[in-house]
């Protein structure tokens, strides 16, 4: 798939747009001298790479160069790039670990380059799963053992899942008839996003890590059963300790061989793509793992290479290595890494992990934030790192159209998901990540008698105007062992003993699993142009997340997803489930989230009620504990009739079955909330309706 830029010259770029950026929001004309030097800066960029690379086509297909290249003849060429190394070797099992007798010749721009013929049956002198390691030697004669940055497969030894292990490099060619073939097309990119935020190695019920075909066969059909469109592959790149979630890389080119091999990640991916199914990749080049032996920290013996050196190169917080993103070579390895799981894994395109910290010095610690367009604009903003992003979106979006990038990005920075041409970073998307926190707070905090409703509603709309927002009441983060999950607030300790469909009626279970319904319908229709749920959430998993470590005895128990619950016909999880594929399938139907924000015409405290219409769609929100309301009156944006689509308070979403779903709603031509015309219906406490009107 892709394209090619072989005959485009990049500097070919449509004039900037920044006058429509500035004149859609009036308060950047502050700032124009910075929006401006920036999109320079990132020309410049792009002068550089015609100079050094001749397009950026070229420059982003640094894996077709760099590491260990076997060609078809099974002839190897090996390049690194390793500046400050005096001399540099290969060793492994092909020269029965010798160190020092297969010399790299030293090239320009810190380049090494090694060549070896192959054997005289003309079979490849590095065999298939045969391990090798890079010997740096530094200008005292030291040598530091070192894996390839552009390593493609690297593997732990065998039951060492949790830490303290350092990878092997394994040649990864195998034969002809053992690489997958792919079968599938990608699929055109959903004009509404429903991701399903999902770690391949929790994936299963059993006390280990899953894999990648047993997620291909077993998940996938859960996904779209479910109604979801999308999913976000989380912890894919290789990472040093699987408790961190995927967080702490140490090979880029590597996907996690602890799911299995490169090809069965094909398979992976081919089968979502059968299922018309979008496959984000949780990308991680805001930091790397500090590793030397395994990872990039220290390749060419210094502390420089790929990082920023001293302590711009730290990140105190994460305990981990920063990217010096002004370096060319540096962009050259993390631009064509982005090249590399399209081209190689036919990934439909990325979550950007950690983006507010590429975008501050300060790397976003320590701020709150509050808005103020004087955070965006000042000596604490990382240029370099802006730029990145920029170039890296700028290449995405020319050659893969279909792609999709969303930025984790906590500051609000504007412009994040604008064109870079119009002076934007080029993002299609940004999480929402208010959202959650606000539900946590309130759920933590507050009696749902005291929620505000007009609080409430300004969280869920407060986004910047024709910036793209993933709305989410709670992703992984929330699911993490310290914090609880949205039905864990709800429910806790009662979710061991009242869940059985025959159990006596519980009050803590009825409240929680309404409520647990009603969020994530206001969450998706009211908060964003995208909907994003962590795998399991959706039927309000029992327990928290908490990976094998020394602290738990390296156990698996909270480190799987336990589907069983779901599955029985039973327990109470069904209803919840239930809920979330229906609002999917009706958010289907509709396009909501492909639609204009909603507009909010009712907002009422002492009633709890919250009413809006999106995409011609009718959502009605009742938050009170106690009070039902007959004939409550609300606004429509058209006559009809309209008929109840969806409503939490029935029978299979574990409801009180107070509400007749089949009795019409006759509009009124009389002007109501802002809105030309009124129907009556009845709404009961604790109870989401959505109504359309009859075509």
């Amino acid at each position: 798939m892709g394209g090619t830029w072989s005959s485009m010259d990049p500097m070919k770029i449509d004039v900037p747009k920044i006058d429509a950026l500035l004149e859609r929001d009036p308060y950047l004309n502050l700032h124009e001298h910075d929006i401006r030097r920036r999109y320079g800066i990132f020309k410049d960029y792009l002068e550089k790479i015609k100079k050094g690379d001749n397009n950026l086509d070229q420059f982003t297909r640094g894996y077709e160069n760099f590491g260990v290249i076997i060609d078809k003849n099974n002839g190897v060429l090996a390049r690194e790039w390793a500046p400050s190394a005096h001399k540099l070797y290969l060793t492994g099992d092909f020269n029965n670990w010798n160190k020092t007798s297969t010399p790299f010749t030293k090239l320009e721009y810190g380049k090494w380059e090694l060549r070896l013929p192959a054997n005289q049956d003309g079979s490849c002198l590095l065999k298939h799963l045969s391990e090798i390691k890079i010997i740096v030697e530094n200008d005292r004669g030291e040598l530091f053992e070192r894996l390839s940055p552009w390593a493609h497969y690297v593997t732990q030894p065998e039951n060492q899942i949790t830490e303290g292990t350092t990878y092997k490099q394994r040649v990864y060619h195998p034969d002809a008839d053992k690489v997958y073939k792919w079968q599938h097309p990608n699929p055109k990119k959903p004009k509404s996003l429903r991701i399903y935020e999902c770690h391949v190695g929790i994936a299963t019920n059993e006390h280990r890590v899953g894999t990648y075909l047993e997620f291909a066969k077993n998940i996938i059909p859960r996904i779209v059963k479910q109604g979801y469109n999308a999913i976000q592959l989380m912890a894919v790149m290789e990472h040093a300790y699987y408790a961190s979630f995927g967080y702490q890389v140490t090979s880029f080119y590597a996907v996690s061989s602890r799911y299995g091999t490169p090809d069965e990640l094909k398979e992976l991916v081919d089968v979502a793509h059968k299922n018309g199914i979008t496959v984000l990749l949780d990308l991680v080049h805001s930091h790397a793992s500090k590793n030397t032996l395994d990872g990039l920290n220290m390749f060419d013996g210094t502390d420089a290479c790929f990082f920023h050196s001293g302590s711009r190169g730290e990140h105190p917080l994460w305990d981990s290595r920063l990217f010096n993103y002004g370096n060319y070579d540096v962009l050259k390895f993390l631009m064509s890494n982005l090249r590399w799981y399209m081209e190689e894994y036919r990934f439909d395109g990325f979550r950007f992990d950690g983006v507010t910290s590429m975008l501050y010095h300060s790397r976003g610690m320590g701020q709150g934030f509050t808005g103020h367009y004087e955070e965006y604009f000042n000596l604490n903003v990382d240029v370099e790192g802006i730029v990145y992003l920029m170039l890296a979106n700028h290449m995405l979006h020319e050659l893969y159209p279909e792609i999709i990038t969303i930025a984790e990005d906590v500051s609000g920075m504007p412009g994040m998901c604008r064109p870079v041409d119009e002076g934007g970073i080029g993002f299609d998307y940004r999480l929402g990540m208010a959202i959650p926190d606000k539900w946590i707070k309130i759920l933590k905090h507050e009696k749902d008698e005291d929620w505000n409703m007009n609080d409430l509603c300004w969280v869920l709309i407060n986004r910047r105007w024709m910036e793209k927002t993933v709305a989410y009441c709670e992703s992984h983060d929330q699911a993490l062992v310290g914090d609880k999950t949205i039905a864990f607030w709800l429910m806790d300790k009662e979710m061991y003993t009242s869940m059985s469909v025959l159990s006596p009626p519980n009050p803590i279970i009825t409240r929680g699993i309404a409520l647990h319904n009603m969020i994530r319908l206001i969450t998706h229709g009211l908060g964003g142009e995208a909907y994003l749920n962590f795998m399991g959430n959706e039927f309000g998993h029992p327990e928290w997340l908490d990976f094998p470590r020394a602290g738990n005895n390296s156990s698996f128990h909270y480190a799987r997803r336990q589907w069983h619950l779901v599955d029985d016909e039973m327990l109470k999880y069904k209803f919840m489930n239930n809920f979330d594929r229906e609002m999917n399938w009706l958010e289907d139907k509709y396009g909501w989230l492909n639609a204009n924000p909603a507009y909010v015409s009712w907002k009422h405290e002492d009633d709890k009620i919250i009413v809006f219409d999106r995409a011609g769609v009718v959502f009605v929100f009742n938050f009170h504990p106690t009070k039902s309301f007959a004939d409550y009156t609300i606004g429509v944006p058209e006559a009809g009739t309209y008929k109840i689509m969806l409503n939490s308070d029935d029978k299979d979403f574990g409801g009180e079955m107070r509400v007749d779903n089949s009795v019409p709603h006759f509009s009124k031509p009389e002007p109501y909330a802002d809105r030309p015309h009124r129907i009556l219906i009845y709404i009961p406490c604790r109870t989401a309706i959505v109504y359309a009107r009859e075509s």
